[in-house]
């Protein structure tokens, strides 16, 4: 598995594989962010602007995309995808 980067860039979609993959992997970081933001009930604009780095007044509907498919993909990890870690990570 590839070490999560702490601030990664964030692409305008995100993997719609329903396997983890190196985009996934290298987000982590992101994911946990958005799903903390979530819960405490963040503006999805600050969450944008501080997380993803979208400034959402520039680009409200890249913002407001980028935020859902971001939050949507955190969300599967947390239902699914955290499987896949579990599994690379234990002993063969």
């Amino acid at each position: 598995m590839a070490k999560p980067l702490l601030d990664p860039p964030v692409s305008d979609t995100v993997p719609v594989e329903a396997v983890l993959t190196g985009y996934d992997e290298q987000h982590l970081v992101t994911y946990l962010r958005l799903l903390d933001a979530d819960a405490e009930g963040a503006d999805w604009r600050e969450v944008a602007n501080i997380v993803l780095h979208i400034d959402p007044d520039r680009e409200p509907e890249r913002a407001r995309q980028v935020w859902e498919s971001h939050l949507a993909r955190a969300k599967w990890m947390t239902e699914s995808g955290y499987r896949h870690l579990l599994r690379d990570l234990a002993p063969h």
